[in-house]
């Protein structure tokens, strides 16, 4: 197994759809916490990438959001296609 650092780039993503995914779903920190029966302060590290999280623990996350890991999976993997396509993709000159 190889070990990871907590800022890669795929794991930031992973963090970015998490946070994005509870604030359009009108959660808090605090709320998302409750749900998971956790202390706030968990919910907060993961955010800032100060905790990486395993996948059984991802999977809670995602229940408690609403979402299937498996939908999870493939946003974040429809997220990596855009970012992947925009890094290679030449900026255009010209009119904005």
């Amino acid at each position: 197994m190889v070990s990871r650092p907590l800022h890669d780039h795929d794991y930031a993503l992973v963090v970015e759809l998490l946070h994005e995914m509870r604030r359009r779903s009108g959660l808090t920190q605090v709320a998302l916490a409750k749900r998971l029966g956790v202390d706030q302060s968990l919910v907060s590290k993961v955010e800032r990438k100060e905790r990486r999280l395993d996948v059984a623990e991802l999977r809670r996350v995602c229940t408690a959001l609403g979402v299937s890991l498996g939908e999870f999976v493939e946003r974040f993997e429809s997220a990596i296609k855009v970012g992947r396509k925009s890094r290679t993709t030449p900026p255009r000159r010209g009119k904005i």
